[in-house]
């Protein structure tokens, strides 16, 4: 049996949405941890399939929206934005004590690290990140209420919903303190910058949430923190994860990040690109870029007190002296971008 799946139901369930699926099936968890589990599914023909649902134990339903996150992908079914083929969405708990819901496996490579980093050959790095800023042009570009996404969220001030929400989660989850935390928050709500059009934003662009393979972006994954809002703020997280080789880790990301390997474009290169397709102005990305530091440094505060008192399990292991170096280390690199 695989933790977190009824395999006799859930198989019975995926049957009715593919006819031709050869049971019995076998299920492999992917990703596991405090985000939503991930699974690879396979009949004995070899076909295969990925099925989402929340993490196990009591979790906020609406951090967890198996709804919403297939809804987003399912809208996105034929646009210039490669995602997963849907199958469909369960809501009946009775199938897996949780919604979840199946998406076609697209394999290929998930750049989580520098080490994974280098299995993308150095002469196919340059065209894969004009590939990714591409996409996010793309992205960028949908029309919201013709895919029905129009409800997705509020369009207007992302950036004070945003400070509003993630300020809170700081005061609900603050365990010691990080005066850079209280800094970078005022400058922010003081230095807001007017928002210019809305998009859908993906709030976790980065190479570690897409599928890859030679020069080409194959789809992209991890819908979870989906909205509408800002589309600069995704610009923002990308550039932050796009770490160049030997820079100094300043940021929280380090030689963690793929593109330290060298060979992709720089994140002028990024923003230039993203420039001419757009015509949305980014000499204010410094901003976004601390905007998106200082929300990381608050989702991980929230995740090491949710850690600290056993909230996750006692057989989950994470190495909380790291995670709380690691919130630090975020919200100094907002305030120096702030400050910068």
């Amino acid at each position: 049996m695989t933790e977190g799946i009824e395999e006799g139901r859930v198989t019975g369930w995926m049957k009715g949405q593919i006819p031709d699926l050869e049971a019995p099936m076998s299920f492999d968890l992917i990703t596991g941890g405090h985000s939503n589990l991930t699974y690879r599914c396979r009949d004995i023909s070899g076909k295969a399939f990925v099925l989402r649902r929340p993490p196990l134990g009591h979790v906020l339903e609406s951090a967890h929206d198996m709804g919403r996150e297939h809804k987003i992908i399912d809208a996105l079914q034929g646009s210039k934005v490669p995602v997963p083929k849907t199958y469909g969405l369960c809501r009946d708990k009775s199938i897996n004590g949780a919604d979840f819901y199946l998406m076609g496996f697209v394999d290929g490579n998930v750049l989580n690290d520098s080490v994974s980093g280098l299995t993308i050959d150095a002469s196919d790095r340059a065209a894969l990140g004009e590939h990714v800023i591409h996409i996010l042009c793309d992205l960028h570009a949908v029309d919201i209420d013709a895919v029905g996404l129009g409800d997705l969220g509020r369009k207007e001030a992302y950036l004070a919903r945003q400070l509003n929400r993630w300020s809170k989660q700081w005061i609900a989850s603050k365990t010691h303190e990080i005066p850079a935390m209280e800094a970078s928050q005022q400058l922010l709500a003081e230095r807001m910058p007017e928002q210019r059009g809305a998009s859908i934003v993906h709030g976790d662009f980065r190479l570690g949430n897409m599928i890859v393979e030679g020069q080409r972006v194959k789809a992209i994954l991890d819908w979870e923190l989906c909205t509408l809002g800002d589309p600069l703020a995704d610009v923002g997280y990308l550039l932050n994860n796009w770490v160049s080789p030997g820079e100094i880790d300043n940021e929280g990301e380090g030689d963690q990040s793929p593109t330290a390997v060298g060979g992709y474009p720089s994140r002028e290169a990024l923003c230039a690109i993203y420039e001419a397709r757009t015509g949305r102005d980014l000499s204010m990305i410094n901003y976004y870029r601390a905007f998106q530091h200082w929300r990381l440094a608050a989702i991980g505060q929230g995740v090491y007190k949710r850690y600290l008192v056993g909230a996750m399990g006692e057989s989950r292991e994470v190495d909380l002296d790291r995670q709380k170096e690691g919130v630090a280390r975020r919200a100094e690199a907002a305030l120096e971008l702030l400050e910068s």
